[in-house]
C-alpha cells in the first residue's frame, strides 16, 4: 500500500513567505509614510497585489513544489486545494497577528487612520450629516477591531485561497496512473 503524503510541508513554506512579503509591504508603506486611503492608487496596486498576484504565485509555487520535489510528479486536485488553502491561510495568520501586534504598539495609528478616513468622506460627500459620519466611522472602527479584523483576514484569504485552488489545481493535476 503507498504512503500519502501531505502537502503541508510545501503549502507552510510558501505560506510563511507569502505572509512576509504582506508585513514587509505593510511595514515599507508605513516607514515611507505612504497611507492607501489618501493615496487611492497605491491602496489599487497593494489589493491586487495581495489579493491577486502573490496568492496565484504562491499556491502555484507551492503546489508544483509539492508535485515536482515531494510527491514524484503527481499531485491531486484535493492535495492542490489543500496546499492552496493552507498557503493563503498561513500568510494571512502572519498578517493578521502582524496587524494585532502593530496596532498595540502604535495604538494611534488606527486613530491616524479613522481621521483620514473622515477627511476623505467629509471631501467627497460635503453633503453627508454627521449622524451619518459618525455612524460610518463607528462601523469602521468596529471592523478595526482584533475581534474582527483576524477571523475576518482568516476567512477573507482562506476563501481566496480555495478559489485559486480550484483553478489552480485544474490546471496542475496529475494523479497517479490507475496501475500505481
Amino acid at each position: 500500500m503507498s504512503e500519502i503524503t501531505s502537502p503541508a510541508k510545501s503549502a507552510v513554506q510558501y505560506g510563511v513567505f507569502f505572509g512576509v512579503i504582506m508585513v514587509l509591504e505593510f511595514v515599507i508603506l508605513y516607514i515611507i509614510g505612504i497611507d492607501t486611503i489618501t493615496n487611492p492608487a497605491v491602496g489599487i496596486v497593494i489589493n491586487l497585489l495581495n489579493f491577486f498576484v502573490l496568492p496565484i504565485l504562491f499556491i502555484t509555487l507551492a503546489c508544483n513544489n509539492f508535485k515536482k520535489n515531494i510527491n514524484n510528479g503527481v499531485i491531486s486536485f484535493s492535495q492542490c486545494l489543500k496546499a492552496g488553502v493552507t498557503t493563503a491561510f498561513i500568510a494571512a495568520l502572519i498578517y493578521a497577528i502582524f496587524t494585532v501586534i502593530f496596532n498595540l504598539i502604535f495604538p494611534e495609528f488606527t486613530q491616524e487612520m479613522l481621521e483620514k478616513t473622515r477627511t476623505m468622506m467629509t471631501e467627497t460627500n460635503p453633503n453627508m450629516s454627521q449622524e451619518q459620519l459618525d455612524m460610518a466611522l463607528s462601523w469602521s472602527e468596529k471592523f478595526s477591531s482584533p475581534f474582527i479584523v483576524v477571523p475576518f483576514t482568516l476567512a477573507f484569504y482562506s476563501f481566496v485561497g480555495f478559489i485559486y485552488s480550484l483553478i489552480i489545481g485544474a490546471i496542475l493535476k496529475n494523479d497517479r496512473p490507475q496501475g500505481y
